[in-house]
């Protein structure tokens, strides 16, 4: 669906509570005493027929009565009723409402019902099944949780009434307070990327949290989340991280919950952080809030207890964060301020009777070390050292809950001594943890929070960083393939495909006879001291299992022998399969390569997904093994390996030299390209891949096609994650002028402050439809990191300079039907063209996405940009509801 409408439920003015009763203990009487006591200040209107009027207030018989338009109705009555109900609330004019009944389903009809009533007016519905929505700081309670929030700036999704109401109790013990809080129950309608999307733009909410069981739509999520993550941070708790909690999560919303390892790597790309449990939530919200993503996160730690520090550590490598190797220099300047004691490393033992003056010295020279991102400082309780006059001292140090620009996070250890040193901790505005495996756990979120934020920033091209000259070729296989009627490719045909990526595989020659492998034997033993021989047959995909394989070969006549031996165990365990001949190869011998696998598959929630890690035959057994959503480049590839225990191994160990890891990188853009441009690919299985210092090498590789979908062109639709657009740059030049247009990248926000600077207020105005004297950072970035499943900017550069010229933009809705646009060009260049050149691009591009109309609402006066409209083919008419605007619109199916 889209965020039209949901404005009425996320900021009403009037409520009309369905199902209001006065009978105790039922859901309706408890429901509406909640919007009465919350002390909601709009109007709230009871309805129901059995009552006339109950103490004091007027109750209504149905939505023609109501004396106003509600903005959003709750309703609480019999399944059956609901879809007369929506219908009598559309007609009234209503757009949205909360259903809090169950039993609504597929089976009986009702849930398709009542969004059959809601489609014509686009009327949004929260639920069915749903405990109900919190507004906090509208003083709304509209459901039946136990008690209100508190107003705050965090907002709570959750697929779960029972942790929705478990998270609003434990925060009202911890002084947190909610902006927003969504029980989406069934999600008939409103689902988490309609909330994202509303969200995102609320300047109430700080952060997003959610508890997530599943995800219907993951593109629809993914476009969403990532726009919020740009913003505010995004955690998430998402159940079924094992094989039987998502058997229960998907008996619970009757939907798949994808493969844990995927649906980590569709959060991490879309920036959010997700968490364990309930119990980290929170504390996340404090830490990803108050500091700026890390390029890395090394810790340097400053205790005075050893054992704490100690056990610090402990939990920081278990968490996989990284201690700060401190330089000689500061180790030298800590010898200075520290007696003679102290530990000599880190953690920074600064022994159990340190003063103030001790603390101030050690941290200051810890976060000087240009080895250390993070300082946690640690206090431990002794009859020796005051924790208030440590803390106090900590708090002096601190600006904004950084030193020097680095995160401080300290943990005063204890419960009545450390109870007033963290009180001051927190009046000062510095992160403070009760334990060490509080703070580590703070440290390992701040990391991968900033390692799913760099992720969220990467815009891989749809033509990747891999070479594709061979992408006829491949087709020309894969057309092969689907004309025999076969799903899987030979070895032969899919170590074909993945050369053709520039992923290297050994020579192969194909033999039809026994003879004439023993000739292709004879021929390649003069450069290799041994082949291997292997069944062709595309009746028979593992062909070890058959015997389908004869290693070591080192004469011709033996290859010859091995040939005929295949043959003979085909015709005794396969009698049915046809053979087609045999792959003569070198036998590839790297004693010290790692094997590793390289492979895709298809999720049935997220698409297709890339996998790495350690190969071989026990790749099961190993299960060292990482997932990433395509399109992937060099920096994301990277990130991939090292999320192994063999990515660490490739770095070298002993004897063995580093691996090639520009080599393995490439094999991984490659992989990540031959997905994007074959929508027709079910997996792909490349196992082994033998990395060493001398590169990689593919010794073995399948592929499995859908033979209907071989002429499909890319990019692939299936992607969760859309690539940046490569193919969509020009060149334009207009009275001397020289541009190079392209779709906007990330990186572009740089260029905008000397954009700005150089158009005029009243440029300004007109394209804002009101006068701007400065755009926050947060606009910046929304106007430049777009999720292109629903958004699309073009800029013109000036090709001599690189300066910004001008913009075009659209924005979609998600059913992709209807873009509205924007353009803005330099006030120094205007009249040259280029603004009809950008607009051109924009509507070329629409019509290829296949949107069916753009819109744009233009101020009256802004006599240029109608005019142009009209020379365009834009029909204009003036806006029905705000005088002196004027709405454009150019159909384009």
């Amino acid at each position: 669906m889209t965020i039209r409408n949901l404005e009425h439920a996320f900021a009403p003015k009037s409520v009309a509570v369905f199902g209001a009763s006065a009978r105790d203990g039922s859901v309706g009487r408890v429901v509406f005493d909640n919007v009465v006591s919350g002390g909601f200040e709009g109007e709230i209107w009871p309805v129901n027929p059995k009552y006339l009027q109950v103490e004091g207030r007027q109750y209504y018989r149905n939505a023609a009565d109501l004396p106003g338009v509600p903005d959003l109705g709750v309703i609480v009555t019999p399944p059956e009723t609901i879809p007369g109900i929506v219908r009598d609330l559309a007609e009234k004019g209503t757009r949205a409402a909360v259903v809090i009944t169950a039993g609504l389903t597929r089976e009986n009809g009702l849930r398709q019902a009542m969004l059959d009533a809601a489609k014509p007016t686009l009327f949004r519905i929260i639920g069915p099944n749903t405990v109900g929505l919190m507004i906090p700081p509208a003083k709304l309670n509209a459901g039946f949780a136990h008690m209100a929030a508190r107003p705050g700036n965090i907002a709570l999704l959750s697929q779960s009434g029972a942790i929705a109401t478990s998270l609003i109790d434990w925060a009202a013990d911890n002084n947190v307070g909610f902006s927003q809080i969504v029980s989406l129950g069934d999600m008939a309608d409103v689902d988490v990327g309609d909330c994202l999307d509303m969200l995102a733009g609320d300047a109430r909410t700080r952060a997003i949290v959610m508890y997530l069981e599943t995800i219907p739509n993951p593109r629809k999520f993914i476009s969403a989340a990532r726009a919020a993550a740009r913003i505010k941070p995004v955690i998430a708790i998402k159940s079924g991280r094992h094989e039987q909690s998502a058997k229960a999560a998907a008996t619970h919303t009757g939907a798949l919950s994808g493969a844990d390892r995927v649906v980590d790597a569709a959060l991490l790309r879309a920036g959010i952080l997700r968490v364990k449990g309930l119990t980290e939530l929170f504390d996340a919200v404090e830490t990803t809030a108050r500091f700026v993503p890390l390029e890395r996160a090394r810790v340097g730690i400053v205790t005075n207890g050893g054992g704490a520090g100690v056990l610090a550590v402990d939990q920081l490598i278990e968490g996989n964060g990284e201690l700060a190797e401190l330089s000689p220099g500061t180790i030298a300047c800590l010898d200075a301020v520290l007696p003679s004691t102290w530990s000599h490393a880190n953690p920074v033992d600064i022994i159990g009777d340190a003063p103030p003056e001790r603390y101030r010295g050690a941290i200051e020279a810890v976060a000087a070390d240009a080895g250390t991102d993070v300082v946690l400082v640690m206090n431990c309780p002794t009859g020796l050292g005051s924790p208030l006059a440590a803390a106090s001292a900590v708090a002096a140090l601190v600006q904004d809950g950084k030193i020097g620009g680095k995160p401080v996070l300290t943990c005063w250890l204890g419960g009545y001594t450390a109870r007033e040193g963290r009180r001051v901790l927190r009046d000062a505005g510095i992160a403070s943890f009760e334990t060490p495996a509080d703070a580590a756990m703070a440290v390992s979120n701040l990391s991968e929070w900033s390692r799913a934020q760099r992720a969220l920033l990467r815009t891989p091209s749809s033509q990747g960083e891999a070479a594709t000259s061979g992408r006829e070729a491949v087709l020309a296989v894969f057309r092969q393939v689907a004309k025999e009627g076969r799903r899987m490719l030979t070895e032969t045909e899919a170590k074909a495909a993945i050369s053709a990526y520039g992923i290297p595989v050994p020579e192969t020659i194909i033999a039809r006879s026994p003879a004439e492998a023993e000739a292709a034997a004879g021929r390649l033993l003069k450069v290799s001291e041994q082949v291997v021989v292997k069944l062709l047959s595309k009746a028979v995909s593992h062909k070890s299992d058959i015997g389908g394989v004869v290693l070591n070969i080192v004469d011709a006549a033996a290859a010859g022998a091995a040939a005929r031996t295949i043959e003979a165990r085909v015709r005794k365990h396969a009698p049915q399969a046809d053979i087609e001949g045999y792959a003569v190869q070198p036998m590839v011998v790297r004693k010290q390569a790692q094997e590793l696998i390289l492979g895709m598959n298809q999720d049935p929630i997220f698409g297709p997904a890339i996998l790495f890690g350690a190969g071989g035959v026990a790749v099961e057994v190993m299960d060292d093994t990482a997932i990433a959503l395509p399109p992937l480049d060099d920096i994301l590839s990277r990130d991939l390996i090292g999320q192994t225990r063999i990515g660490r191994l490739l770095a070298g160990f002993r004897d063995r030299k580093p691996a090639d890891r520009q080599a393995i990188i490439a094999a991984l853009n490659g992989l990540s390209q031959i997905i994007v441009d074959f929508p027709c690919i079910v997996s792909i299985d490349i196992n082994p891949l033998l990395a060493d210092t001398a590169g990689v090498i593919a010794v073995d590789a399948r592929i499995e096609i859908e033979p209907e979908q071989v002429d499909e062109p890319g990019p692939n639709r299936a992607l969760t994650i859309r690539p940046y657009p490569s193919g969509w740059g020009k060149e334009f030049s207009a009275d001397g002028m020289c541009y190079h247009i392209r779709p906007i990248k990330p990186a572009d926000i740089a260029l905008y402050p000397e954009f700005l600077a150089r158009i005029s207020p009243d440029d300004l105005r007109l394209r804002f439809l009101s006068p701007r004297k400065s755009f926050s950072d947060q606009m910046l970035k929304r106007l430049t990191q777009l999720d292109y499943d629903r958004d699309m900017a073009f800029v013109a550069l000036e090709t001599s300079s690189g300066a910004l010229a001008g913009i075009s933009r659209i924005s979609c809705d998600p059913d992709h039907a209807v873009a509205e646009y924007a353009l803005l060009v330099r006030t120094d260049i205007q009249g040259h063209g280029l603004g009809w050149e950008l607009l051109r691009q924009l509507v070329d591009y629409a019509k290829a996405d296949g949107i069916g109309r753009i819109e744009g609402t233009i101020l009256g006066e802004n006599t240029k940009m109608l005019a142009m409209c009209r020379e365009f083919g834009f029909s204009t008419r003036r806006h029905p509801k705000e005088p002196g605007l004027v709405e454009a619109t150019l159909e384009l199916c």
